[in-house]
This record gives C-alpha cells, structure tokens and sequence, in this order.
C-alpha cells in the first residue's frame, strides 16, 4: 500500500482550482472581488473567446508593493485576515488568499501592479505555477490582471468548459452580480474587442434600470425595514413583471451575492399570496447584519452561507417583505431607495407639475362629461342607449355626480384616499363599464381599465383574510335554508368537519344521507352562490384536510372562497357601485394584483393616448 505523503504546492493549487475556478466566470468573480476590496472606482474587463483564451481586469485601485507580488500568488497569503477571530467576522469579498494562487497554477497569469506613492508598476509572470521575477513595467495606479490559456495545460478540465458562448454568458452574469452590489462603481465588459457593458456609476434604481430594466425600477416595490442590527433595503419587483425563470432574482447579504435555502424560502412565502402560477419573482435585495452573524466560509466559490440564526433572518426577511408587498395598493406610486443614504424618493405618474396647472374639483367633474355638438348625420334610435347610460349626467352633471360621491361615501367602509391637493382619488371615477368586464375611469393624468372580477376578487380575499383571524368569521343566517344533493363523500366532510365549517361562517347540516342543508354563509359571501360556494369549500376541505385548511392551505381556501363572492363578469354595475369598487382598491392592500397574480387595473396616460391617436405629431 503506497505510503501517505505531502502533495506539492503545485498540485495542492490545482486541486483547489477545480473547486475555486470550475470555469473562467469564477476566475473572472475571484478578480473583480480583489480590486474592489482594493478600493478600485473603475473596472475594465476585456474577456477572449468567453475567457477561455483571455480574462482581463483593470482596475484603479490602491495596487500592490512590489515585495508583495510574489506573496500575491502564493497559497493563503491574504491581507484581509489575521486571525481565527477575522475569520469569524469576515467584511471583505474575497479572504481566504487562494484564488489568484489556484487561477495561476491552471493558466499563464500576467500581474502588472503599481502602489499608490510608488513611481513605477512592477510585473510578475506566472506560468501554471511557475513564478518569473518582478520586473518594472508602466502603469497608472492600480493593477491590471491578466490571465491566458484557462486550463491549456489540463485537458481534462478543459473539455468540461461550454461554448464561448455560454462561458461569456455566466461571465457577464458574474460581472451583472458585482455591479448591481455596487452601484457607485463604474463597469465595463468587452468581449471579442466589442463592448457588451458599459456601466455608469449612479445609485441603485439607476443600475438596476440598465441590468433589469426601466419598467423593473418604475413599477418595482421599495423595501427598507430595520429591525436592531438586520436591515433588508432595495427593489422587489411588481408581481405583475414576473418572469418565466429565476433570471431576475438579486439577492446579497452583506453586499455579496448568495444563493441560500432559507432566503429563498422567504422570498417565495412572501410572493406567493400575489404571484401567477408558476411564475418567478423579479428582485434585487440587500440584507446587511453584523459580520459575525453569517458564516461566509461554507462554500469554496462562496455563493452560499450560514447564518447563525436561521429561523430569526428567515422571520424578519418574510415579514419585511410581506410588509412592503402589503403596502401597495392601486393608483399607489413606487419609490426609489438611495443606497447610501437609505433615503426614500417617490415619483408621481402624471400629476400636474404646479397647482396652477392643476385641474379644480369643479372643473374635473365637468369636463368629465362635457361634449361639445358635433354636427354629424347619425340614426337617432340607437343614441337611446347611451341616454340610458348617462342620461343624468349629460342633464346635470355637478349635481349627478355629487350625489354618485355621497352614495360612495356612504356605502364604502374606508375614507376615500387622496395622493394630491385637489382631492382626485388615485384610480380617479368612473365613466362606463364595458362588456359587463372592465370599468373605465377617469383619472388626474388620463384612463384607468379595471378587471372587476379581479379587483373584487382581492379586495374579498384580504376581507376574508382579516375576518378569519377574528377565529370566527362574521356569518349571515338565511330565511330559508338551501337544500341541495350532495355526494356521499360530502355529506360525510360535513359530519366530519362540523367545526371548521363553523370557523368559516358556514352552517352546514345533511337533511339526508345525500343531501345537504345550508343555514349561513359567512357574512361577507352573503351574494354568492351558496350551492356552489359550498359545494367549492367542502371539495378544498377534502383534499387537503381541516388541519391543513386552517394551517398551512388557508390562503388558498379562502382564495377559492373570495372567487365565489367575488361580482362575477356580464354584471351590470351601476356607477355608484363602480366607484365604491375604486375606493376599496385604493385601500386594500396588495390589490394592484387578484389572488392568483393577474393584474387588476392599468392606466393609460393622456400622453400614451394621444400617442395612438398621433395627436401633435
């Protein structure tokens, strides 16, 4: 049996390699790690080939002596921990002293370097492990990288790269990762001599606008909740933007990006009540806590981490969320946040840009329904129906709509909401519903559509919500019970289950072996059908079971139950009844999205609208 022996330094690193370098976007990360844990303001990348053939980095930060490149190059030797205590509360990207050291032993590395106050750079030149002597060379202050020939002399490894294709594509995510973490530098990506990225510094809705997209940033959600030493800042994106795949999803502790478990299941339970099916979530989101709170140290490419109390990140990331999902309501504006400052700016969707151009009361009520004569020959038969419609108004519009707003007041259980001076409700009123589907009205800055199922549908939904954590929702007895067959099964449920029904509102009893008797409703479906509703109930109850129902399915039993009483499409609506509908979105949480993630209403801008009509073009 071979004897045990010491492996040299120059296997020792290219076994690391295959764990630290596993292709040339981890080299790639390793690099842009270093300059800027150096400081570096400006970082130029220039990759060949994906960075099979070439990975270049210059960067502009404080460099390195001359008597440290060797060191630089060699196995765990670090300037950014000193002890095990250091180890425990790592701050800096990159600590461990073994990436530029397993990079060299798979590749010609080239390092040029000058010191901030040296008069000249130096270079050193490594080939798979061998080191050349520093020579002087001429280089502002910083440090140019440069590494050849990615695993030329390892076939082995080599012939598990991809295409340059795909090799270029992880690298520009890598390069995407570090720059969406920091904002305030500047990034620039070529690939094959053609630039691919070029990023300005700014702040984080600027950098997130030009890696994810302006409509990513303008209808994202601002998140920025502290709790003692845990603060969780940044961008979710609208439910209503989600994406086909994980694509689009940031997210960093302590300024580096990771992939854990526990977040992960967080960010899920905190968008699964808003988002449609199977579709994924959009977000770049910074968790900062105190060093020696997470273990970095789990992971050779340092992408995943420990924390040391899970269940409490787990707990404050999924109700900061929740909290700032909740908090959007429609016709609510998003915000941006300032990473420096954490300051929170607002930008108003078309409202007027000084009270004198702003509209009066008065004057938006009458030029609500005001038309001028148009002297057209036109059947006068069918104009009957649109007398029918706005007959009232068209008589007296100020006192018609008066008392539309006084019935809405007095019908709808919140204040009406206003988001300007003049006291225009965001989702402004409403004009006409059409196909007995959507409802059109008029806004401070143009047209509002709204789906009235979906919007009702919500606004039933976080009714219910709130009602079933009463422990007994509010029930309607009926006059005359509903007398319906049932299947054995269900008649069996209800026997069975007699005091989760009661929890819900309901007052179900069989009359006989397959048929069932409904007594009461909960109080907030008292409209819908109760045959059906039940019907709906007892199926989700059977499945799942009664613990499950009230536990861990309850969202979804209660979400089949506020599409029962939600107003159903073909409804004729009257505008009272429109604008309650308006007002209770205003003030429902999370009511820009129906229950299974569609949106609920859009807006369409005076300006997009005169776009369509090519007005003043």
């Amino acid at each position: 049996m071979p004897r045990i022996q010491v492996l040299p330094d120059t296997l020792v690193n290219q076994i690391a390699a295959g764990e630290v370098v596993e292709r040339p976007a981890n080299a790639l990360k390793e690099l842009l790690e270093n300059s800027l844990d150096a400081g570096a303001q400006n970082l130029n990348i220039e990759l060949l080939a994906g960075g099979t053939k070439l990975i270049k980095v210059v960067d502009d930060g404080g460099g390195i002596e001359r008597e440290d490149l060797a060191l630089a190059l060699h196995r765990h030797a670090t300037s950014k921990i000193r002890s095990f205590d250091d180890l425990s509360r790592v701050a800096t990207l990159g600590f461990r002293g073994e990436g530029l050291a397993s990079i060299a032993s798979v590749s010609r590395l080239v390092l040029t370097s000058r010191f901030d106050g040296s008069g000249h750079a130096w270079r050193v030149e490594a080939d798979h492990g061998g080191l050349s002597e520093p020579e002087p060379a001429a280089l502002a202050v910083g440090t140019t990288i440069e590494v050849h020939e990615l695993y030329y002399q390892t076939p082995a490894r080599r012939k598990f790269l991809k295409s340059d294709a795909t090799e270029f594509a992880h690298c520009e995510d890598a390069v995407k990762r570090l720059a969406l973490a920091h904002p305030d530098k500047q990034f620039t990506l070529l690939h094959n001599g053609r630039a691919q990225l070029r990023l300005t510094r700014g702040d984080l809705a600027c950098r997130a606008g030009e890696l994810l997209g302006e409509e990513f940033v303008q209808s994202g959600v601002v998140v920025d909740e502290r709790i003692g030493p845990l603060r969780l800042w940044g961008i979710a994106g609208s439910p209503t933007l989600s994406k086909g795949s994980r694509d689009a999803q940031y997210f960093f502790v302590n300024g580096r990006f990771v992939r854990d478990k526990v977040i992960q299941h967080a960010l899920r339970e905190a968008y699964r009540d808003v988002l449609h099916h199977d579709r994924h979530a959009a977000y770049a989101l910074f968790l900062e806590l105190d060093p020696e709170g997470v273990d970095v140290n789990v992971h050779p490419t340092k992408i995943e981490v420990r924390f040391r109390e899970s269940q409490a990140i787990y707990r404050f990331v999924l109700s900061a969320l929740t909290k700032a999902l909740s908090a959007t309501r429609a016709g609510s504006t998003p915000g941006q946040v300032d990473p420096d400052t954490g300051e929170i700016t607002f930008q108003p969707t078309g409202f007027a840009a000084s009270p004198a151009q702003a509209m009066k009361p008065q004057d938006y009520v009458t030029a609500a329904y005001r038309q001028q004569a148009m002297p057209l020959p036109v059947v006068q038969e069918p104009l009957a129906v649109y007398d029918r419609l706005f007959g009232d108004l068209k008589r007296d519009p100020m006192a018609a709509n008066t008392a539309v707003l006084e019935r809405v007041v007095a019908a709808a259980p919140v204040p009406l909401p206003t988001t300007d001076d003049e006291g225009i409700p965001p989702l402004g009123f409403a004009v006409a519903q059409i196909h007995g589907v959507y409802v059109l009205a008029q806004s401070r800055d143009g047209l509002i559509v709204v789906d009235m199922h979906a919007a009702h549908e919500r606004v039933v939904y976080e009714k219910l919500k709130t009602a079933l954590d009463l422990d007994r929702m509010p029930t309607q007895p009926l006059l005359i019970p509903h007398v319906f067959p049932a299947e054995r099964l269900d008649v069996a449920t209800v026997e069975d289950n007699q005091d989760v029904l009661a929890q819900l509102g309901f007052d179900l009893s069989p009359t006989s072996p397959t048929q069932l008797a409904i007594r009461s409703v909960p109080m907030l479906l008292k409209d819908a059908d109760a045959i059906e509703l039940a019907r709906a109930v007892l199926k989700d109850i059977r499945e799942v079971g009664a613990s499950q129902v009230l536990a861990g399915r309850q969202n979804e039993l209660l979400a089949t139950m506020a599409c029962h009483g939600a107003v159903r499409a073909n409804r004729s609506l009257t505008i009272p009844e429109m604008n309650a509908l308006l007002r209770e979105m205003e003030a429902t949480e999370r009511s820009g999205q129906c229950n299974h993630g569609r949106p609920t209403w859009f807006r369409l801008t005076m300006k997009e609208l005169d776009g369509l009509f090519m007005r003043g073009q």
